[in-house]
């Protein structure tokens, strides 16, 4: 597991020294530049698309917010009814969803900052949207297995797709230092994954948006 752990720490130091103001400000309703725009439109779009594979009322259903970042996600989930466990390897961007969290649903959701695969207790799904994307194969289907031991119903989770595209850019950003850029994004495709973890990876589709590429996948043990 120690590239699973080099590459959490990495992302736990991009977002807690490097981007935690340009994540609180996409995630917020400021004004972003067009780039930044597609982006908060596509995750609006993916948030949306993994919030559809669950039922409508979430009342007393356990949900692990896997990588909550700044809580768009939390605020849905208990805004239906959820019992929420929101947690993110980054404890300024945790801060930050729980001071975003109305206080009607104080109640509903429980904050943590650490390893998404650490035991945080039985849930009935896990929504990890966008923080598996800078794993390989192997420490992605790993991660899984974990959270699905603990897992009632089904790990819905994204993936950066093999895209002609995506992979471009992917091959241009390995061009530059490390100190340079953020976590790079490792793309996969699902028939890779789902050999990993035969008949466990299920492909439900994907959201394109200007700069913003994802694939929302389900995972059962």
């Amino acid at each position: 597991m120690s590239s699973y752990a080099t590459t959490r720490d990495r992302v736990e130091h991009y977002f807690d020294r490097s981007a935690t103001k340009v994540w609180e400000r996409l995630t917020s309703d400021a004004p972003v530049s067009r780039i930044r725009q597609t982006v908060r439109e596509g995750r609006d779009r993916m948030r949306a698309l993994m919030l559809s594979r669950l039922p409508a009322d979430l009342t007393g259903v356990r949900v692990l917010d896997a990588g909550c970042g700044a809580g768009q996600m939390t605020v849905e989930l208990a805004a239906r009814g959820a019992i929420v466990t929101a947690v993110d390897i980054s404890p300024q961007l945790v801060d930050i969803a729980r001071l975003r969290l109305p206080e009607e649903f104080a109640g509903r959701v429980t904050f943590a900052s650490g390893d998404m695969t650490a035991n945080h207790g039985r849930h009935d799904f896990v929504v990890a949207m966008d923080s598996l994307i800078y794993y390989d194969t192997h420490d992605i289907t790993a991660a899984l297995h974990l959270l699905a031991q603990r897992t009632d119903e089904a790990v819905i989770f994204t993936v950066a797709p093999r895209t002609p595209v995506l992979m471009t850019f992917w091959s241009m950003g390995k061009m530059f230092p490390k100190a340079d850029r953020s976590p790079v994004m490792v793309p996969h495709a699902h028939a890779t994954l789902n050999r990993e973890a035969p008949g466990r990876v299920s492909k439900i589709d994907r959201v394109s948006r200007g700069f913003y590429i994802s694939e929302c996948l389900e995972y059962r043990a």
